[in-house]
């Protein structure tokens, strides 16, 4: 069984291929997203999704929340007395993925088809793999999200050839692929991104204009105050789609603090967010050398997209009503469900050829003729160009620069800037050469790029046929496997918190919430109910544990309701 996992900034989802379809398996406590946050506690507890989320609230020092924004790096988060790297806490969210996905089939799982933005370098892919590998999981392939949502609305199954751009808005990233269907062949002629973009940066700035209105100045509020405002912008946000002027409530220092919100005001604050979105869009339109008018269809998919301004903006620029036929949360899980059942061969899906592109330009550093026998190094070769079609290989001939020169370096560089500082620097390789005047020896560079990521490297020397070879993993963040074998047993001693006790710490946390934010009768009554729940606990009697977590849950609805929080 291959599990399919749309690993998310803000939620992760996990799903299979049934005899109906693509399912969404529901997690431990019943709901189909689960929060991409980590918390460990002082036991080294480690909570994932909305438990840690409630945990964040309360104790924000010991959570960790966007660190997909920072994979392939090696950005260090502090969790209590823990360090860990972005790929780490990863594994936590696909640990707790995969344990949601036993206990539903009733099987153990150890392969996974997941998901990441098409504009994920080589280093995040590979930081993406590494974190399934240090969850137990045989990554089987990384699925670049807009084709796995493409597979997902069922386009490879239309009879009829086709354009399509796929917008994809989540939390913290931004995507847009153009691909173009036909017969059975699912092309990817262009992406374009921006992986420091998504729903989290409409959401702050609402908390700007909370802030400023009130203000109030974040450098002199606690952790645990700023996440309280964050959360409840995130709460006003998803207001717009069913009111014009919400209003955001906040409890500041015991204070009840309100703004109501006017959407056109917002809307006018959101446009260097919006112009942003634009950018990758005009970008990837003029690699596939396409016109807006030359899309058929504009496929919706992420969180983010249910945003009224955002459903607007897209509307507007292609002139089109956007498709929202599947739910933009679900799409890209769906699709690495069926991509899955693709990789099995099985009989209920139709087979599809799916091509995809390079992301990034891959070249090396050379030397350029500025002026008449005057050279300058530090320039930057092309030799495979972004959204070229891969599996892709090409050749570049590079000459020696001055006499007597008994070696070539090959710098593999990805980037886009003409100045190779200014590019990421991959791996390199040296190779001799024989000594001649400059200019007379020199050596074919071949790159050869796959559809898994992987980048072969060869050298030859042109006169004397003596070759180099190499292959590139990853920048020097990359992993053996004996060091992620050793990895994951340093992580084993952390334990996702049990499945059954974890419904009672989420509402224990919740009420705990709940109680901070309120004052005078309402604070009363928690206590009270807190107590007579923890009295249940105590008791280890699972039936009055049980009418106790009832009761207590109907409760904190209610007053949810009431006062919005």
């Amino acid at each position: 069984m291959i599990i399919g996992i749309d690993l998310g900034t803000t939620n992760s989802l996990v799903s299979y291929f049934s005899e109906d379809g693509p399912v969404i398996i529901p997690n431990r406590l019943g709901k189909k997203l689960t929060p991409s946050i980590v918390s460990i506690d002082e036991n080294e507890q480690v909570y994932v999704g909305e438990t840690a989320r409630e945990r964040a609230i309360l104790y924000p020092d010991t959570c960790a929340y966007v660190f997909k924004r920072d994979m392939g790096t090696k950005k260090q988060y502090t969790l209590g007395d823990k360090v860990f790297l972005p790929e780490e806490l990863s594994s936590f969210v696909l640990r707790s993925l995969k344990e949601d996905a036993e206990v539903y089939l009733g099987e153990e799982v150890t392969e996974a088809i997941i998901s990441v933005p098409a504009y994920f370098n080589d280093a995040r892919r590979k930081a993406t793999k590494r974190a399934g590998e240090l969850a137990g999981l045989k990554v089987e392939r990384i699925i670049s999200e807009p084709t796995a949502a493409a597979i997902a609305y069922g386009l490879y199954q239309s009879n009829k050839d086709m354009r399509f751009l796929v917008f994809d808005l989540g939390g913290g990233t931004f995507d847009v692929s153009i691909l173009e269907l036909f017969n059975n062949i699912l092309e990817v002629h262009a992406v374009a991104g921006d992986n420091f973009l998504g729903g989290e940066d409409f959401t702050q700035v609402l908390v700007d204009m909370f802030m400023k209105e009130n203000n109030l100045n974040a450098e002199e509020l606690d952790l645990k105050t700023l996440t309280h405002i964050i959360k409840q912008a995130e709460e006003c946000k998803k207001k717009f789609a069913i009111d014009r002027n919400p209003v955001m409530t906040c409890n500041i220092n015991k204070e009840i603090i309100e703004m109501k919100v006017d959407i056109d005001r917002y809307e006018k604050k959101c446009e260097k967010l919006l112009e942003r979105i634009k950018q990758p869009i005009k970008r990837s339109l003029s690699d596939a050398n396409l016109k807006l008018t030359d899309i058929d269809q504009v496929v919706m998919i992420g969180g983010s997209t249910k945003l009224p301004i955002i459903h607007k903006m897209v509307t507007k620029l292609f002139r089109i009503i956007p498709n929202t036929s599947v739910n933009p949360d679900e799409a890209v899980a769906l699709g690495a469900a069926i991509q899955g059942a693709m990789k099995e061969r099985n009989q209920a899906v139709k087979e599809v050829i799916l091509t995809d592109v390079c992301p990034f330009t891959l070249g090396t550093e050379v030397v350029r003729e500025i002026e008449e026998n005057r050279y300058e190094s530090g320039y930057y070769c092309p030799i495979i160009e972004r959204n070229t079609v891969i599996p892709a290989s090409r050749t570049e001939r590079l000459c020696t620069t001055y006499d007597n020169q008994t070696s070539i370096r090959i710098k593999v560089l990805q980037g886009e800037s003409r100045f190779a500082a200014n590019n990421i620097l991959i791996g390199e390789l040296t190779i001799e050469v024989p000594k001649s005047k400059a200019g007379e020896e020199s050596v074919d560079v071949t790159y050869t790029y796959d559809i898994n990521s992987i980048l072969e490297v060869e050298v030859q020397v042109v006169s004397t046929g003596k070759k180099k070879r190499m292959i590139i993993k990853g920048q020097d963040v990359d992993m053996t496997d004996e060091e992620i074998e050793r990895r994951m047993q340093e992580l084993a001693y952390l334990k996702i918190h049990p499945r059954e006790e974890e419904a009672n710490k989420l509402l224990l946390l919740k009420a705990e919430r709940l109680y901070e934010e309120s004052i005078g009768d309402r604070r009363r009554r928690l206590e009270y109910e807190l107590l007579k729940f923890d009295a249940a606990l105590n008791s280890r009697d699972k039936a009055r544990i049980e009418e106790g977590r009832e009761r207590l849950q109907a409760i904190l609805d209610k007053m949810i309701g009431e006062n919005d929080f």
